[in-house]
This record gives C-alpha cells, sequence and structure tokens, in this order.
C-alpha cells in the first residue's frame, strides 16, 4: 500500500513536469494507452473473453468518461498549481462520496459526518487562500473530486453485477479510445529523452492499482483508507525538491483540516 502511495504521488510529479512543456491531452493520450496496453498484454492471457463481458455497457462507458475527466481535469490543475495543493483539494473527494452517496444510494449518513463533510468543504476555502491569491485553477481539482467521486458511486452501484477487471478494462478501452480523437489536435513530438516519463505514467498507473488491488486483499478497506493521505506527505516532499513549492501557512492548516475531515468520514460512525 505504501509503494502504491508513492507511485503515485511520483506520477503526479512526472505529470507535472511534462505540463509545462507538453499540451495536457497528450500527458492524458500516454498515460491511458500504455495502461490500456499493458493490462491486455498481461490480463487478456488469463481472463480471455472474461474481460469484455458486461451486463451493462452503457454504464461502463460514463465510468470511463467520468475517470477521463477527472484525469483530464487534474492533470490541468497540476500544470498550474502546487502538487501539494492540488492534491490536497482533489482529497475533498470521500466528502463528496458522502453526499453523492445519500442522494443517489439512499445510505443513511450520521450527523458527524455531515459535520466533517462541511468542515472539509471549508477546508478547501484555507488551502485557496485570500481571494486576492485566486485562480481558476484551484476550481479545476475540485471539478475533477466530482467527477472521481461520482465515478466511485457509480462502481458502487454496479460491483455487485460486474466482474472487477471487466471494468479495469473498459475504463481503459473507452478512455484510449476517446482521447484518441482529440489527441491530433494537441499533437507535439516528444522529445526522446522525455519518452521514458510519459511511458512511465502508463506504468505507473498500472502496477499502482495492482498493489492497491494486492493490499485489499490482504487488509480491511478500514486499516488502507487513511494510508491514502501518505500521499499528502510525499506530493508535500516532491513538490518542494521537483519544484522548490511549499504551501502556505493557511494551506498546511486547511490541508490538515481537509485529511481530518476525510479521517473522520472513512472511520467514523456510519449511520446516527
Amino acid at each position: 500500500m505504501m509503494g502504491m502511495v508513492l507511485l503515485f504521488a511520483m506520477l503526479e510529479t512526472v505529470a507535472k513536469s511534462l505540463s509545462q512543456s507538453y499540451p495536457v491531452p497528450l500527458i492524458v493520450w500516454f498515460r491511458y494507452v500504455t495502461h490500456f496496453f499493458l493490462m491486455v498484454v498481461l490480463l487478456g492471457p488469463r481472463y480471455g473473453s472474461r474481460l469484455i463481458k458486461t451486463k451493462n455497457t452503457k454504464a461502463q462507458v460514463i465510468r470511463a468518461l467520468l475517470l477521463m475527466g477527472s484525469t483530464l481535469l487534474y492533470f490541468t490543475a497540476l500544470s498550474g498549481l502546487p502538487l501539494a495543493t492540488a492534491k490536497s483539494i482533489s482529497f475533498v473527494s470521500p466528502l463528496l462520496v458522502t453526499i453523492f452517496a445519500f442522494w443517489f444510494l439512499k445510505e443513511r449518513v450520521s450527523r458527524g459526518r455531515w459535520i466533517a463533510v462541511v468542515v472539509g468543504l471549508l477546508g478547501v476555502l484555507l488551502v485557496v487562500g485570500p481571494t486576492g491569491t485566486f485562480s481558476w485553477y484551484f476550481v479545476l481539482p475540485l471539478l475533477a473530486a466530482v467527477c472521481y467521486s461520482l465515478y466511485q458511486i457509480m462502481t458502487r452501484r454496479f460491483s455487485a453485477t460486474e466482474y472487477p477487471v471487466t471494468t479495469l478494462f473498459y475504463t481503459g478501452f473507452v478512455g484510449s479510445i476517446l482521447i484518441s480523437l482529440v489527441v491530433p489536435v494537441f499533437w507535439v513530438t516528444p522529445h526522446l529523452e522525455d519518452l521514458p516519463l510519459f511511458v512511465f505514467l502508463g506504468f505507473a498507473r498500472a502496477f499502482g492499482h495492482f498493489m492497491l488491488i494486492k493490499a485489499m486483499e490482504l487488509e480491511d478497506a478500514s486499516f488502507l483508507s487513511p494510508l491514502t493521505y501518505v500521499q499528502l506527505i510525499w506530493a508535500t516532499l516532491l513538490g518542494y525538491f521537483a519544484f522548490d513549492h511549499l504551501p502556505t501557512d493557511m494551506g498546511f492548516l486547511g490541508m490538515v483540516v481537509i485529511v481530518g475531515a476525510g479521517l473522520y468520514v472513512a472511520l467514523g460512525p456510519r449511520k446516527s
């Protein structure tokens, strides 16, 4: 699990670095195509036709669109925000899942968790800082979190009828096809020395998910969930050493508020 957290933090560091020289859709295209290629090569021989059998093609396509939208928005945010800032705002996703689960899945939510949701969202204001420093880039990781939260809601809703590997396949397949339709508009031939970084995006995503799946096989979700917030520590350290970025004191406070709220939502009582 800790390896996955570090790998994802490194992925975002590489994506931010590349976004300074290349269009975000090109970066996302490499991430999707490499990931999809690895999935077909490594999982295709083992699972065969089970990869493509689904009971709800429409839901699979919508899920894939939500994840691709989240990726595009978040990578664009990385091009204009410090790593730790973008990551901390995106961590409102568990709070938004609570809201959407109440609306769409009719899940009961305790009063304490509602309070945590409100406090966590207020933490975003602390990260953003005074209105004089506001940039529209701050909105992008929030929109990415909305897309990712809806993606998680759909995953919950259809997880009982869809094979996990099939879901992974359609996520990569649909994303690769759609981003391939638009990437010619943004195409810039990568420099030879940058190609390993582009390929790393797909490898990191693929093997990061593999490590996450293995971790969930070995440990309870209640134990693993808080560990994902360690990624914020890595984002802060990598942001400092790679880009000389450090959050403000108010930004650090906002991160603590968001993480605290997220931990309460993950580990606190579920019902009143």
